[in-house]
C-alpha cells in the first residue's frame, strides 16, 4: 500500500493537469501539498479546496519557475506552512509546435526557459529544503516519450524533455548520498488542457487506436505511478525514466 502520511510534497506545477491530479492523489495516501501556480489562481486554488474538503492540507503559492530565486522563496514560503520537503514533482511545462523554418530564437528559449531552467530551479529549491530537513526525499519530473525518441514540429519541447532525463540521471548520482531519489515519469499524450488542442487537431479517435491500450492516458494514470515513486515502495529505485505509454512504444 502506498503510504505517504505526514510526508511534505511540492508539486511544481500542480494546479492543473497531471500536477494537479497528483497533488490530489498524494494527499488522498496523507501527504501535505503544497503548490505553485504561474497565473491561474482559480485552478491552483480549486485543488487546494478539493484536498482540503476530503479532510487534507495543501497550500497554494503564486510563482515562476523559470526565474531564479522565485521558487526558492516558493518553498520557503511553504516549510513556513508545513516545514521541510521530503517529496518534490516537477509538472511545470508548455508543450507548443513550432515547425524549425518559422521557430524564433524567443520561442526556443522560452520553451527550454520553463521546462528546462524551470526543472533545475525547482529541484535546486527542493533539495535544499530536502538536505535540511535530514530525512532524504524524492523527486520526481515530468519529461514525456518526445525526450525518448524526438517529435516532429515539436523539437523544442523534446530538447528540453531529453535535457530534463540527463538532468535526472545526474541528480540521481549526485543526491544518492544524501537518500534522495531523483526519477522521471515519460507519459505519453495525456488528456490535458495543455495538450487539448494538438489532440483535438489529431483527432482524438485516431489517436486513441494508436494505444494498444485504446484510449489517451488520463492525468490519474500518471498520478498513480508518481505516488509510487514518491512512497517508500519505491525505496531502492533511482535515476529511472519510467514510461507510461500504453504500449504505444511496442508500435515503434
Amino acid at each position: 500500500m502506498i503510504d505517504l502520511t505526514g510526508r511534505h510534497i511540492f508539486i511544481a506545477g500542480g494546479g492543473r493537469g497531471i500536477g494537479a491530479a497528483s497533488a490530489k492523489m498524494a494527499a488522498a495516501a496523507g501527504a501535505v501539498i503544497s503548490i505553485n501556480y504561474l497565473s491561474d489562481s482559480t485552478s491552483a486554488n480549486r485543488v487546494v479546496d478539493d484536498i482540503k474538503q476530503t479532510g487534507g492540507k495543501a497550500f497554494a503559492i503564486k510563482a515562476d519557475v523559470s526565474v531564479d530565486g522565485e521558487m526558492d522563496r516558493a518553498v520557503s514560503e511553504a516549510e513556513k506552512e508545513f516545514g521541510q520537503l521530503q517529496g518534490m514533482v516537477v509538472s511545470a511545462g508548455i508543450f507548443e509546435p513550432e515547425p524549425i523554418e518559422t521557430m524564433s530564437a524567443e520561442f526556443w528559449d522560452r520553451t527550454l526557459d520553463i521546462n528546462l531552467r524551470g526543472t533545475f530551479l525547482s529541484v535546486r529549491a527542493g533539495v535544499k529544503s530536502m538536505r535540511s530537513g535530514g530525512k532524504g526525499g524524492s523527486i520526481v519530473i515530468y519529461t514525456s516519450t518526445a525526450g525518448q525518441r524526438g517529435s516532429s514540429v515539436y523539437s523544442a519541447y523534446a530538447t528540453s524533455k531529453g535535457g530534463q532525463i540527463m538532468f535526472m540521471r545526474s541528480m540521481a548520482m549526485e543526491l544518492a548520498p544524501s537518500g534522495i531519489r531523483v526519477n522521471c515519469i515519460a507519459p505519453s499524450w495525456t488528456d490535458t488542457d495543455m495538450a487539448a488542442p494538438s489532440l483535438d487537431a489529431a483527432g482524438r479517435e485516431e489517436v486513441a487506436k494508436s494505444f494498444p491500450l485504446g484510449h489517451i492516458c488520463l492525468p490519474d494514470e500518471v498520478a498513480g505511478p508518481t505516488c509510487f515513486l514518491l512512497s517508500d515502495v519505491a525505496s531502492f529505485i533511482t535515476g529511472v525514466t519510467l514510461t507510461v505509454d500504453g504500449g504505444i512504444d511496442m508500435r515503434g
